[in-house]
């Protein structure tokens, strides 16, 4: 399996799951605002460890359900289901999200011990683990990614360094990615609906192509 596809495949995972704004990403930012960059990038290095260690785990927790098709099917119309409800609630029901300036109530009350900081908000995410367990089955699904242990590296390995890339960018670009993230705040129901929408749509596609 070629490693490259597997790496770029993670890499555009995690810049698509990181870059609207989060909790991680926004504390980077605010630790470079208020530390200075050389902090805020240690604080990233101990997320990027977390993040590092929950896709592996989400990949080899994929293999284990690749394994066994029934799971797979039973997760895709559990997916499909989920995927719907989301897009019909955040299309027409959510409510609008107010702009990160008029929201941003974070407080940084230690300066110490950075790099444990950013382990420790990382790890209370638990998004990333079905996200990538789900990114991992829908690749190997495409023959994009294989779970031999080159193509697990290499996927891993472009979700880190896209993490690493967008991390990057808020904590050195985050004044002039202000107005490009109040725009994603201020749509983020719009988005989140759409995209969940597409997903909804692929994976129906996907289980009757099982059936069918």
């Amino acid at each position: 399996m070629n490693i490259i596809l597997p790496f770029f495949s993670g890499f555009l995972a995690a810049v698509i799951g990181i870059f609207p704004p989060g909790l991680i990403n926004m504390t980077a930012a605010k630790v470079s605002i208020s530390d200075g960059r050389k902090r805020a990038l240690i604080f990233v290095l101990g997320a990027l460890l977390v993040i590092f260690l929950q896709t592996y785990l989400s990949v080899i927790f994929a293999q284990y359900i690749n394994q066994h098709q029934e799971i797979v099917v039973l997760l895709r119309e559990i997916g499909l289901g989920i995927f719907v409800t989301i897009s019909i609630y955040f299309l027409f029901f959510a409510k609008k999200p107010k702009p990160i300036l008029e929201n941003e109530n974070l407080q940084l009350k230690s300066k110490r011990s950075r790099f444990f900081m950013g382990m420790l908000i990382s790890a209370i995410n638990f998004f990333p683990i079905p996200y990538y367990v789900l990114v991992s089955i829908t690749l190997a699904s495409y023959k994009v990614f294989s779970f031999e242990i080159s193509s697990i590296y290499s996927l891993v390995s472009g979700v880190v360094i896209g993490s690493f890339t967008v991390f990057y960018c808020y904590v050195v670009f985050f004044d002039k990615l202000k107005s490009k993230t109040d725009y994603f705040v201020r749509n983020m129901n719009a988005i989140i609906g759409i995209v969940t929408g597409l997903v909804a749509v692929l994976t129906l596609i996907n289980i009757l192509n099982h059936y069918f």
